[in-house]
Parts: C-alpha cells; structure tokens; sequence
C-alpha cells in the first residue's frame, strides 16, 4: 500500500517564548516492509533534515529558534510503502541488544494487577503469551479518550481500566517486562479503516522481542498485529523516549498546541 501522510503539529508561546529548541523523530524507519518513497520535515517553512540516528535506529532532526518566536508550526509529509508482514519487524538499521528493552521506567513499571495479567495470560510459547497479552489488555482497559494524561502510568491506567493507545501500550510492554519479554513502545500512523472516521492523531503500539525468533508488533488497542495500514516512525523504552517532538522553551511562556494528522491511500487521490 501507498500512504500519503501529513501530520501538523502547532505549537503557540503566549508571551513569545525567548527561545525554542527541538528534537524531531519524525522520519519514517525503513525496513522490510517499509519504504520512504518521498519525505519531507519543515518547521516554520523552514526545511530539516536528520542530524544523526539514535541507537535504537530513529533518524533524528534538531531545529532551533533564532530568537524570540510566538509560534512554531512542524509539518511532516510524504508517501510510504508498506506491506503487511504480520506484524514481524525485520531489517531495521540498528539492531540493539533486546535486553535494553526489559529495562522498566516510571510510565512502565509493573505492580501487583499488571502482573497478575501477565501470569494469567502466560503460554508454554512466548509469542502466542504476547497475542494473549495483548487480547487481554483491549479485554480489561477500555478505550477512552481524555480518560488519562500523557504522565499516566500503566499502573495507573490499569486500575482506572481505561485509557488510549499510549496506556494500551504501557501495560503491555510493563507486562510483558515482567515475563522477562523485551518489549518496546513503538509511535507512527495509522489508517482508519474506509468504514471508520480518518484518524487524527499519531497512534503508538508495541513490539516484543520473540526468542529464537524475533520483533513482533502488537496493538493492544485495535487487539491486531500492525498491517500495510501502519507506519513505524521511532521506537523507545515508552511514550517519553519514543515521542516524535520534544523541545525545550526558555522563558515563561503558555504553551497552546493543536495538531492534526491525515493518512491516505495515494492511489485514491
């Protein structure tokens, strides 16, 4: 499949804020399965291009202001080919070792309920544990926007029993760190389906690392493995590490942001 995205992310400084830096992973990974057949990152019209690529293998943008700025608007667009391989994740241009990924952070870290989920899902095979994991997690967490906050825990997601994709994923990768499964907190795109409302965010979901076999990506939210409709961006131990913008703002602004995201078939436009 041929996706066409755009993704607009505007952030508003009220007073103007002195200055503004910023760290954009906004490059699609290429990998089997997925190729850039053409990309583009601007801020403020201005065009950025990755400076270096992290450990984990995310290309990776910075941009500064050249003094006070009221306004910073980042767009990413372009076309990405897929292919639906199940979910398997093959080919990325780091390979670190999967034991990084079992390190717990405040956002994942397991307590008593998480782990019972995780024990209580456990198979003789560890990736039919992580599909059960995963079918679990949609089963006890609702979906339920503005039901949490970006600082939410899994912990904390579980015992309110709802959440969005960023909690879905939290409690599976927690999960599955507490069956000593690599997990990792993966952000990209997502096509709604033709019958559903066109999405309008980034969308997040995980991958765990399958012994003797490999990365396999899990969407506890839509209770499926990523198909030709996701697009994989950046990756890390949860949502802080993987997000695809994070700044720094000197002075003593009011931060207002909006953003939109819109993914196609480029073949239907």
């Amino acid at each position: 499949m041929r996706l066409h995205v755009r993704h607009r992310s505007q952030y508003e400084y009220e007073p103007a804020a002195s200055r503004v830096s910023l760290r954009l992973k906004l490059f699609p990974s290429v990998f089997d399965g997925q190729s850039v057949e053409g990309w583009s990152v601007t801020v403020n019209d201005e065009p950025v291009e990755p400076v270096y690529t992290t450990g984990y293998g995310d290309e990776t943008a910075l941009w500064q202001s050249k003094g006070a700025v009221a306004r910073v608007e980042v767009v990413a667009h372009g076309v990405v080919a897929t292919e639906d391989k199940s979910g398997v994740v093959r080919d990325l241009p780091r390979k670190p070792p999967s034991s990084i990924f079992l390190r717990d952070t405040e956002l994942t870290r397991a307590d008593d309920a998480i782990r019972a989920l995780a024990e209580a899902a456990r198979k003789e095979d560890q990736l039919e544990t992580t599909h059960a994991l995963s079918l679990a997690i949609r089963e006890t967490v609702d979906y339920r926007p503005e039901a949490t906050s970006t600082t939410t825990t899994a912990a904390e997601a579980m015992a309110i029993g709802a959440g969005v994709c960023q909690d879905h994923s939290h409690i599976l990768i927690a999960a599955c760190r507490a069956l000593d499964i690599p997990a990792r907190y993966v952000t990209g795109y997502l096509k709604a389906a033709d019958d559903e409302d066109e999405l309008l965010e980034t969308h997040a979901w995980v991958e765990a690392h399958i012994q003797h076999f490999g990365w396999v990506g899990l969407d506890a939210s839509n209770g499926i493995s990523p198909t030709d409709h996701y697009i994989r961006i950046a990756c890390g131990l949860d949502a802080d590490d993987a997000t695809p913008i994070k700044g720094h703002v000197v002075g003593g602004s009011q931060i207002t942001l909006s953003a939109d995201v819109a993914v196609s078939d480029s073949q239907q436009q």
